[in-house]
């Protein structure tokens, strides 16, 4: 009994420092860090955070959400689930992707 008690003990404990990104998080793609991204994009693991940081590094600042397309290993649907979690700071202001209206074309 003392064994499955500590086992459920340990594995909340593992849980809890897991810390999975919540919800409403958001992430500034143009400064963030390769362990931010990594925790808060979802289907973003350390190799693509990485690949976004050298590729922001080697091309400069993100202007829009497609732009990180151009990532190797990011595709649209990667994009499209974590749309509500990106946002973009300028020198003045932060703008939150969701925010963007799309044009219909």
């Amino acid at each position: 009994m003392f064994r499955k008690s500590l086992s459920a003990l340990l594995l909340c404990v593992a849980l809890a420092v897991a810390a999975p990104a919540r919800a409403d998080e958001t992430v500034d793609i143009n400064t963030a860090d390769v362990a931010t991204l990594d925790r808060v994009l979802l289907n973003i693991g350390p190799a693509k955070a990485a690949a976004i940081v050298a590729f922001r590094e080697a091309n400069g600042p993100f202007k829009r959400i497609e732009d990180l397309a151009e990532v190797k290993g990011i595709g649209s649907k990667t994009l499209e689930k974590n749309r509500g979690r990106i946002v973009f700071t300028t020198s003045s202001k932060r703008t939150h992707v969701g925010e963007w209206a799309r044009v219909p074309r």
